[in-house]
């Protein structure tokens, strides 16, 4: 597995102090994950804040790049612009347990949750992990989301961990990678942006890395039909600031992860299911009517750019951490996913003056 130090560094704005999403205050991520034989898959989540988002709700919005997907919550997400619930990915048989895992804990947190307060809005987000899961067997359970909750912190595994477990990307080893950015304004703020992905998409001839068109190469050294077949994955995206941004402003930013995962070489594929969430810890917005509402000034639009920027270039350094954090995996029916860091170690791509510690 490759050292965090000897890849390439994407972009020229600073990376926070753990290069991942938790560089955003009160972003925390945990993992369970199911490693047994045919069963390899999990759960991971990420926390916006450390209060219950029942009550404390958070700004977000979504884009759907792609819909080839299964997962629950982005209605409500969409016309109220709020997620009441921590963010949980899965694979894609699991999303209903997920889900009923979530109103679950809300319930035992919130008694009238469905009664004299409102439902509960579970979010679960899936990726198709049954080439190396056996996902018939319906392995996760409701214990392994309240594992994930539990183990949830600033510090979290990359690579095959959580629900990455059993995920594939250009027909190598995907799952879970991270990383931040931070962007100054014109008027001295500083405002931090990460990315978590759950990358399980990708033609192996269109891989780029870093700019280096790396696929055509691949796919002929490992010579495999699977490499001529259409896309079939996915990719989740979640993107978090601290900037103080209105559920339309966070569209917009989870709009442009999709410039980040383009430079890979998705062009969101008929198969895929791509799909972005951005969020805002800048503020809460409360459950009750007679709670005062936040009072808070927006980002200019005038001066997006940066953040813009920033969710780009950390999507695509996440997905870069994902691929070359990940560890290879045999799963069902003896399939095998290799890792990148395997069959394409960095210092036989990249030259000494693009492989550099990171800032």
């Amino acid at each position: 597995m490759a050292s965090t130090n000897t890849l390439p560094y994407i972009g020229t704005l600073l990376q926070g102090p753990r290069n991942a999403i938790t560089d955003v205050e009160g972003v925390s991520v945990g993992h369970q994950t199911l490693d047994d034989g045919a069963v390899q898959t999990g759960v991971t989540v990420i926390r916006p804040h450390a209060g219950d988002p029942f009550r404390d709700k958070v700004p977000a919005a979504a884009v759907v790049l792609n819909g080839f997907g299964k997962s629950v919550g982005l209605v409500q997400l969409a016309e109220l612009g709020v997620l009441e619930t921590p963010i949980a990915l899965t694979n894609t048989f699991s999303v209903g347990t997920v889900a009923t895992a979530q109103i679950r804990h809300c319930i035992a947190a919130n008694p009238e949750s469905g009664r004299s307060l409102p439902t509960v809005n579970p979010l679960v987000f899936e990726c198709n992990d049954g080439f190396l899961n056996d996902i018939q067997q319906l392995a996760i359970t409701e214990a392994d989301y309240l594992q994930a909750l539990d183990a949830a912190g600033p510090d979290f595994a990359q690579g095959s961990v959580g629900a990455g477990r059993g995920m594939s990307s250009f027909q190598l080893k995907g799952g879970i990678g991270s990383a931040s950015r931070r962007v100054s304004s014109p008027c001295g703020e500083v405002h931090t942006v990460g990315a978590l992905v759950l990358a399980n998409y990708g033609r192996q001839p269109q891989l780029v890395l870093a700019g280096h068109a790396v696929g055509e190469r691949l796919a002929t050294q490992q010579a495999t039909a699977e490499c001529k077949e259409p896309e079939k994955g996915s990719i989740i995206i979640v993107v978090a600031t601290d900037a103080p941004l209105d559920a339309r402003q966070l569209r917009r930013l989870a709009l442009r992860a999709g410039a980040g995962l383009a430079r890979t070489g998705s062009v969101f594929g008929h198969g895929s299911g791509d799909i972005v969430l951005a969020f805002s810890t800048a503020y809460t917005v409360p459950d009750r009517v007679d709670r005062p509402m936040p009072t808070i000034a927006m980002v200019h639009d005038g001066l997006l750019d940066g953040l813009f920027q920033a969710a780009a270039d950390s999507t695509e350094q996440a997905i870069l951490h994902a691929l070359w954090r990940a560890t290879a995996v045999t799963g069902r029916d003896g399939n095998h996913r290799a890792a990148l860091s395997e069959v394409l170690p960095p210092s036989s791509l990249f030259s000494s003056a693009e492989v550099h510690a990171l800032p």
